[in-house]
């Protein structure tokens, strides 16, 4: 989605204050943008509900989908992405959650996101598909601190930009696993990018932010860098499905 139409500030926000939020129904987080609004009842909301069905019926069977619906002005875009070890039926539930949400919090605007720990959903009036969106970003941590931030950082690096190899390369451009740390500790990581990229954008997102979490999450226990065409998280326990 075109970068210019949303709010480019990126949130800071702490994993510990939205952990109550984070592991439930509410959204991670969203933008709505402020480019302009559409009318009610007019022809870009009906695309916009056609999409949005579209999005919500298909997306499911493989975890992504993208489309558009009507032409010029009134063309709506737009992606679902579900996190790569989510199945059918939860990827349904997400993207129920997140098109009623969106419409919600969004009711008029012409473009938003909204990104929920299973799923992802995004439109736009214009046509952003292939690009790399650097501008629609939050991130979360933990505020606990490891006791070797050194040490615990270098494997964090290592075992993202291995996962970054993973992702970039396999179809559905998601990739997670584990790696130990200590005797009795493991460190878990997930990266992942919408479909739309190719793997050549694709691992230069995913690189990207990577290089992000030193600046919000240095030490910290888990952390995570969200974005509309891509995300990395680590965490020192396990949080994705077998």
């Amino acid at each position: 989605m075109s970068s210019s139409h949303f709010t480019s500030p990126l949130y800071l926000l702490s994993l510990t204050l939205l952990l109550q939020i984070a592991i439930g129904t509410n959204p991670l987080f969203h933008f709505c943008s402020s480019s302009g609004n559409f009318a009610a009842n007019g022809p870009y909301e009906a695309n916009l509900n056609t999409l949005m069905s579209y999005l919500y019926l298909t997306a499911p069977l493989t975890g992504f989908a993208s489309g558009s619906v009507g032409q010029s002005y009134n063309q709506a875009n737009g992606l679902a992405l579900c996190r790569g070890d989510v199945n059918t039926t939860d990827c349904r539930s997400c993207l129920a959650e997140a098109g009623s949400e969106i419409r919600t919090l969004c009711p008029y605007n012409e473009a938003a996101i909204i990104w929920y720990d299973e799923c992802e959903l995004k439109y736009s009036n214009l046509d952003f598909f292939g690009k790399i969106d650097n501008e629609n970003k939050f991130y979360m941590w933990n505020l606990k601190n490891v006791s070797d931030p050194i040490y615990f950082n270098e494997n964090t690096k290592e075992l993202l930009r291995k996962l970054a190899e993973e992702a970039y390369g396999s179809p559905k451009m998601y990739a997670s696993g584990e790696l130990k740390i200590g005797e009795d500790e493991k460190l878990y990581g997930l990266v992942q990018c919408t479909r739309d990229l190719s793997s050549i954008d694709c691992k230069k997102c995913i690189d990207e932010a990577i290089s992000e979490l030193p600046s919000c999450c240095d030490g910290k226990e888990g952390g995570r860098v969200m974005g509309g065409s891509c995300n990395a998280r680590y965490e020192i326990y396990p949080f994705v499905n077998a």
